[in-house]
């Protein structure tokens, strides 16, 4: 069930970082981060705020190829990003042990989380990214609570 809905207006650099700093606030409570919107949306970018805000010192590319990217971090040790646009089945995913990482209690950014429904745990936010005009975003943040719609 979605508990919350937040949307953002996203036309420079500094709106991200104040985006990746609400985001961050959220992260004890919810440590996986699916995002949505169309290729060029600015998915890979709006990761690579979050991460720097995280204290990621590494350089962050998207993991089109290798599926998963870690990344050490000044806050919560470490970082997740996952990209499953390329993969053909979710049995590909559970077969790198998805499981193991949304359950590690680090954060996870997974793009293109509508290849592996059934594998996305039950408490969960999504960054949705819509392109308005080549320069603005709007972005909205919804946060699922693991209950199903009908209460249950």
């Amino acid at each position: 069930m979605i508990v919350e809905v937040e949307r953002y207006d996203a036309v420079s650099l500094h709106d991200l970082k104040k985006i990746a700093d609400a985001i961050i606030g959220r992260m004890q409570q919810i440590k996986v981060w699916l995002l949505e919107g169309d290729l060029g949306a600015g998915k890979t970018t709006l990761i690579k705020v979050i991460g720097e805000a995280l204290g990621v010192r590494d350089t962050m590319s998207s993991p089109s190829f290798a599926i998963v990217n870690e990344y050490e971090a000044e806050r919560f040790d470490r970082v997740f990003h996952f990209d499953f646009y390329r993969i053909k089945s979710e049995a590909e995913a559970f077969d790198i042990g998805v499981e193991d990482y949304f359950f590690s209690g680090y954060p996870c950014f997974i793009e293109w989380p509508g290849k592996i429904p059934s594998l996305i745990p039950p408490v969960y936010a999504t960054i949705r990214i819509d392109i308005e005009n080549e320069s603005q975003r709007t972005i909205a943040i919804s946060v699922h609570d693991g209950q199903e719609e009908n209460g249950v």
